[in-house]
């Protein structure tokens, strides 16, 4: 093994046979390791004790796409065995790597059993660079079994890459911005992706999935957020790691995808309970405010825009400026196949162009997002007041004033 990850809170001391090992560095968020000329990795908090009989005793999860070692060999299908609190990796030889890393594994995930283990900041956000960074364990195509966190990268779950449409598209002609041009973002977008139904066979989340490998394809950062295990809205349950997910990948994104299907002419609860659990502020900080937003529906039956206009409604009310196009598709039942690919029609065409002008238009607001929502009353308040107040503060001033003057 030449790099790793390891979270201080669960690893320890891991042996190996490899005197070659260097120091390794945390990204952020994991504590630096460091290798004794045995080829021991120590540190200081014994939890855990991961060891092997084979060449390597752990994989680092280095990207969204591979899981590495050997150098830069891609390594699929480990053989990993669990128990007494023991992981042991058993590589297949590098000449057998996955050069597209299909067959990838959330090392982290398996090494803990739950994701929702990793470090105690890790789904709140309040590290805005670990959250922020690639190595984050919610990059993986599967949420954890117990808390449904992470999966974020569910949308590429068992697609087959030599026979995908997007990568049929992109070939072809699919504008992509420069990201990277003088007053550009300097780095990739970063879209957050919303569905509004829990259906095994949900078409809103088999559109919103569609979204996402689009933007990927136009060169965003997508993560796409689970619905699942997200509570129905109340102030007492603020701290469910599944609330602190999605505000936290609210604040980390530069604009939202929201798919809803239409039920009795209107948004389903379940999409509109995770609109509900982002606030309109947060003390001074407002997570939606200056993000842009895509909106789209699905239809069982025949083409309606009310959950589309909904949604615009409700974007307009967060601050968050929407694109121009959008998407609407009837007998959303009759649009995929059997993989929860939509079908080649003018339904999908319109989903390319309306992903296409979103990402455009992220690219072009994001960077100065922060000076279209400089606005003078927030200015004044924060001069008198040193902050921003939350609507309750302002409430219990106002009465305040009133009891004096009365």
């Amino acid at each position: 093994l030449k790099t790793g990850i390891w979270n201080s809170e669960y690893c320890t001391n891991i042996n190996t046979s490899n005197s070659k090992l260097e120091e390794l560095q945390d990204f952020r968020m994991f504590q630096r390791l460091t290798v004794s000329g045995s080829g021991k990795i120590f540190m200081k908090r014994r939890v855990h004790h991961v060891n092997s009989s084979a060449i390597v005793t752990a994989l680092h999860f280095v990207s969204r796409t591979s899981c590495t070692a050997f150098g830069n060999s891609l390594i699929p299908n480990p053989k990993i065995t669990f128990g007494n609190n023991r992981f042991s990796y058993t590589a297949p030889s590098p000449k057998n790597s996955d050069p597209k890393g299909v067959n990838r594994i959330n090392c982290l995930t398996k090494m803990f059993g739950s994701n929702s283990n990793i470090g105690s900041t890790c789904w709140d956000g309040s590290d805005k660079n670990a959250f922020a960074s690639l190595s984050h364990p919610g990059y993986s195509d599967t949420s954890d079994e117990k808390n449904h966190v992470g999966g974020w990268l569910a949308h590429r779950l068992n697609v087959d890459t030599a026979n995908c449409w997007v990568k049929d598209v992109s070939k072809e002609d699919l504008t992509k911005f420069d990201y990277y041009s003088n007053g550009g973002l300097q780095r990739k977008p970063r879209i957050l992706v919303i569905y509004g139904s829990l259906r095994e066979s949900s078409f809103s989340r088999k559109l919103a999935f569609e979204f996402a490998r689009l933007l990927e394809e136009l060169g965003c950062d997508v993560r796409t957020y689970n619905p699942v295990g997200l509570p129905v809205r109340d102030p007492t349950l603020e701290n469910e790691i599944k609330v602190k997910e999605l505000r936290a990948l609210s604040l980390w994104s530069d604009g939202h995808v929201w798919v809803s299907p239409e039920m009795h002419g209107q948004i389903t609860g379940v999409f509109k309970n995770q609109i509900d659990w982002l606030p309109l502020n947060t003390g001074s900080v407002r997570p939606t405010q200056g993000r842009t937003c895509c909106v789209a529906q699905v239809n069982g039956g025949s083409q309606s825009f009310n959950a589309v206009n909904t949604l615009r409604t409700l974007a307009r009310w967060m601050r968050m400026p929407c694109c121009t196009n959008q998407s609407s598709v009837p007998k959303a039942w009759q649009e995929f196949d059997d993989a929860g690919r939509m079908k080649d029609s003018p339904l999908r065409d319109r989903v390319v162009d309306v992903a296409e002008e979103f990402a455009k238009f992220t690219a072009v607001m994001a960077p100065v997002a922060e000076e279209l929502t400089n606005r003078y009353s927030e200015r004044k308040e924060k001069a008198k007041e040193g902050r921003l107040l939350t609507q309750a503060e302002k409430e219990v001033q106002k009465t305040t004033k009133e009891s004096k003057q009365s």
